[in-house]
């Protein structure tokens, strides 16, 4: 894949501001005085679908409409987020959505995926497997299967880069949660555009490492599992094309657990009052473990998304830090 000139990405947010307005970024004084560096947070939980992947949704779905393919509708895999973005987008386009989550999956992101207008159907133990089972089901019906990762879908999602960029061109450092892979390198792509030297950090759960390990060895590892409630990072294949961005791209990945992240998610709420899920919490999570190498810094943190189960979401106010239903096969 190619990254973008300014120009790509500043058609890309025309087209998704025909559908929501950009999303703030915040400096609160008391992430800042936590982390001993001034913290500016990207509120991608301020989305229509609360979440930062219903910006790929209306690119892809654009570029699928002017690329001339005939198709009643998509079929898709997610734990969530990408699948609200993709049912609201084949809707918008009066295309049907089939979407494919793994059993145990998010309760509240499944009814949110049926509320934009898609079927949702349960396959597998986990994301990889429901993956496997969406091309099938697209080489059945014919419907066009939407890849988790895709450069259309970059170039709407790093319309979030270009905002922040273009608010804070000064950062040092941006932290970015990765699942499949789009976030961080739609923030590498903006970086490029915009001939900006901002160090970009990538973030894994120590649970799901795949990203980690293959970014340290330099060629792609897959995991055994991929067990963190922080469902957006939860990925033990990583996305070969995703990987060959982010890996000449990020600066580090780093590794945070489930408990540093619920410790993150109840900072964030104490202190700005906004709802992060595990993955969108993940960078605070990871900017405190380094909170002494950025002391002094100018720090973008990526708040990918607020969409948690109420349930989830109690436990950790409460100060726990929610189990991982395992589904066997």
């Amino acid at each position: 894949m190619h990254l973008f000139a300014r120009e790509d990405l500043e058609e890309a947010a025309a087209l998704v501001y025909r559908h929501m307005s950009p999303t703030p970024q915040y400096a609160w004084p008391q992430i800042s005085e936590k982390a001993g560096a001034a913290v500016w947070i990207k509120h991608e939980n301020h989305t229509p679908a609360g979440a930062f992947k219903v910006r790929g949704g209306i690119t892809f779905m654009d570029w699928l409409r002017r690329s001339g393919r005939s198709t009643k509708g998509i079929v898709t895999a997610t734990r969530g987020n990408h699948g609200q973005s993709q049912a609201r987008a084949a809707r918008a386009a009066g295309l049907a959505a089939k979407i494919v989550v793994p059993h145990g999956n998010s309760v509240e992101k499944n009814a949110a995926m049926r509320g934009f207008g898609g079927e949702v159907i349960e396959y597998g133990r986990d994301f990889d497997e429901a993956r496997t089972e969406a091309r099938r089901l697209a080489a059945e019906t014919g419907l066009f299967l939407v890849p988790p990762f895709h450069e259309e879908i970059v170039r709407g999602v790093a319309t979030y880069g270009l905002e922040l960029f273009t608010a804070v061109p000064d950062l040092d450092t941006v932290y970015v949660p990765i699942g499949c892979g789009s976030g961080i390198c739609g923030v590498i792509a903006a970086r490029e555009a915009l001939g900006l030297k901002t160090e970009v950090i990538g973030v894994v759960s120590t649970h799901a490492p795949a990203a980690k390990l293959s970014f340290e060895a330099g060629r792609l590892i897959e995991t055994e599992t991929a067990l963190t409630f922080a469902d957006g990072m939860a990925v033990r294949i990583p996305i070969e094309e995703a990987f060959a961005i982010y890996a000449k791209g990020a600066a580090r990945i780093v590794a945070v657990s489930d408990d540093e992240v619920a410790e993150a998610m109840r900072l964030i709420y104490r202190a700005t009052h906004n709802v992060a899920e595990g993955a969108g919490a993940a960078s605070l999570a990871a900017l405190l473990k380094e909170a002494s190498a950025m002391r002094g810094k100018k720090v973008g943190l990526i708040l990918s998304g607020a969409n948690v189960d109420a349930e989830v979401f109690q436990k950790v106010l409460g100060g726990e830090t929610p189990p991982v239903a395992t589904v066997s096969k």
